[in-house]
């Protein structure tokens, strides 16, 4: 064509070539681009959905941290972390650190002198005798071993620990013994027999207890066990109906050590819950504010240990009834006295399964139901409740194994003991008890209040109602008190926040309450005279020479890290299994 100029096919084809390849290119840079942009757009989206639930986690956990505690008492919390993170750090420090240990090491030796016999007359048996013992020689090691120098709860002298329900039922107890020690409960079909007593042991803890219809409960070997089962049944049971993964529970801060034992081996969150003077019971507002959807368990006593107060049971019931959660009595010390306070003609408190709110007891039979050391009862209003305890594993190559708590084989023997306590005492029998150790404990506590030589300077600890009695002192420092009545004899339980001392009346105390008021009021008044001697010469008061309660609680109530008690409480529970 004239004016035109075409390209020659070969250079044409080439050019085309190259415009498409250049078009594919862009075009894939295009793509490359876009799907690079997507792909950082959605990183970063899924970064931004990352922090905004980590940003909601945290800021719910701060709510619920305020709800519960308010400013004030999260200022407090950190304060108190603070502060006892820093001692921490100072205890650590390479001088410190050694001069500690050297004193915690004295002090376990002290404790190891006072507990482990030594000398040339000791005998040890420390591995297995090549020939048995004859009858005789093991009769005798019994009866020294016996006779080995204690405090004598025999005479009345220790408060609670030896709940004695007298020489007849011990021998009747002990022939129990006799016919069912190689009993073993994990074996029904062999030991029928020992089925039938727990079922019926737990059934008339139930009846004690105004247990509905549908009510259940499991034997175990002691309060602790009781509670801990308790726990885990309503970690369980939130965890399979609720889907709670951080199980939280809140207790009242008297409230028995068991339940943190049960947090740490569960990991459960504990809240404390303040139990203020003059009451001393579990302040229902602040149990209020603590519950958040993680809440498993509220808890109450009936009565605590520290103080025997009994925890106003009816309002935490109309907690736990209207927001829906299980609550739990701790009834261990209680026992068998708070269900019979009304027919022993005694003031009595709602607290049981009569209780709409209330879903778990803990009931030790081995205490106040005079049973042998190892028995107790957890119950529960109804079997939605007590299923969360059970440990089932339907796979094991043993076969299909089932656990109603936390040990496998059990001694038939106590739980034939426990039977035979329960049906030799009967509810009157029980009734009497009850009578005469609140009658004690009441006496005791009359005389703290009224008589002159002792209401000066002790005062008693809120209004107990069954057989425990506290007090503290604001003018004399109460643990001399507590170790001058050890040197007297009496073996006196120390208590802390606040320094206090209680005594468990039991039914050897009844029998020497009035020795250990008159010791109670000589001690005090001596203390009382030493410490104004000691102002009056210019030494300040509380400065005397430490026994062993007032030296372990007067260091351990002024540290703010607690590391060097948890030391010496190492040391000793070491101590215990040294030969």
């Amino acid at each position: 064509m004239p004016g035109s100029s075409r390209l020659p096919v070969s250079l044409r084809d080439t050019f085309n070539a190259q415009k498409s390849s250049a078009r594919g290119k862009l075009v894939a840079l295009n793509v490359d681009v876009y799907v690079g942009f997507g792909a950082q757009t959605s990183l970063i989206s899924l970064r931004n959905i990352i922090f905004i639930l980590f940003l909601l986690r945290w800021t719910r956990k701060l709510f619920y941290q305020l709800k519960g505690r308010g400013i004030s008492g999260s200022v407090i919390d950190v304060y108190t972390y603070t502060r006892r993170t820093l001692y921490g750090i100072f205890l650590r420090l390479p001088g410190v650190r050694t001069k500690v240990q050297t004193q915690v090491s004295e002090s376990i030796l002290k404790l190891e002198r006072k507990l482990v016999p030594s000398g040339p007359g000791v005998e040890r048996t420390i591995t297995l005798p090549t020939e048995g013992w004859t009858e005789e020689e093991v009769r005798k090691a019994l009866t020294d071993l016996e006779g080995m120098e204690h405090t004598r709860w025999e005479d009345g002298r220790v408060s609670g620990a030896v709940y004695h329900g007298g020489d007849e039922l011990l021998r009747l107890q002990t022939e129990a013994f006799g016919k069912f020690t190689v009993s073993n409960p994990i074996h029904p079909d062999v030991f029928p027999g020992v089925r039938k007593m727990e079922a019926e042991v737990v059934a008339m803890v139930l009846s004690l207890f105004n247990a509905p219809e549908g009510g259940c409960g499991v034997s175990t070997s002691g309060g602790t066990e009781s509670i801990l089962m308790a726990c885990l049944s309503a970690r369980n049971k939130a965890y399979h109906e609720r889907g709670v993964t951080e199980p939280e529970m809140v207790l009242p801060e008297t409230a028995h050590t068991a339940f943190r034992k049960a947090g740490e081996y569960f990991k459960i969150k504990i809240h404390l819950v303040a139990c203020k003077a003059p009451l001393y019971k579990v302040h229902l507002p602040s149990v209020s504010r603590l519950i958040n959807p993680n809440t498993i368990l509220l808890v109450g006593s009936a009565p605590n240990f520290p103080h025997g107060i009994i925890d106003d049971i009816p309002g935490l019931s109309r907690i736990a009834h209207k927001k829906k959660l299980p609550l739990h009595v701790d009834c261990c010390l209680g026992s068998f006295l708070v269900p019979l306070l009304s027919k022993a003609g005694f003031e009595a408190e709602s607290f049981d399964f009569k209780l709409k709110g209330v879903t778990s007891i803990s009931c030790d039979t081995h205490k106040y139901g005079f049973a042998p050391k190892g028995n107790s009862t957890v119950l529960y209003r109804s079997d939605d409740f007590r299923k969360y305890q059970y440990f089932i594993s339907p796979d094991w190559s043993g076969g299909v194994y089932a656990s109603p708590s936390i040990a496998g084989s059990r001694p038939g023997a106590l739980i034939a003991g426990c039977w035979a306590s329960l049906v030799k005492q009967g509810e009157n029998g029980y009734i009497d008890a009850c009578h005469k150790i609140v009658g004690t404990m009441k006496k005791i506590e009359t005389a703290i209040r009224e008589r002159p030589e002792l209401n000066t300077d002790l005062k008693v600890i809120g209004r107990p109602l069954v057989s425990v009695v506290a007090f503290l002192s604001n003018t004399v420092n109460i643990y001399d008190i507590a170790d001058s009545m050890s040197d007297r004899g009496w073996h006196l339980n120390a208590l802390q926040s606040p320094p206090a001392i209680h005594i468990a009346v039991t039914l050897p105390i009844v029998a020497a309450a009035d020795k250990l008021i008159a010791d109670l009021v000589e001690v005090t008044e001596d203390i009382r005279d030493k410490e104004r001697k000691r102002v009056a010469q210019g030494k300040g008061a509380k400065g005397a020479v430490k026994g062993d309660a007032a030296a372990l609680y007067g260091v351990a109530g002024s540290l703010p890290n607690k590391s060097v008690v948890v030391d010496l409480a190492k040391g000793f529970l070491d101590t215990l299994y040294k030969a």
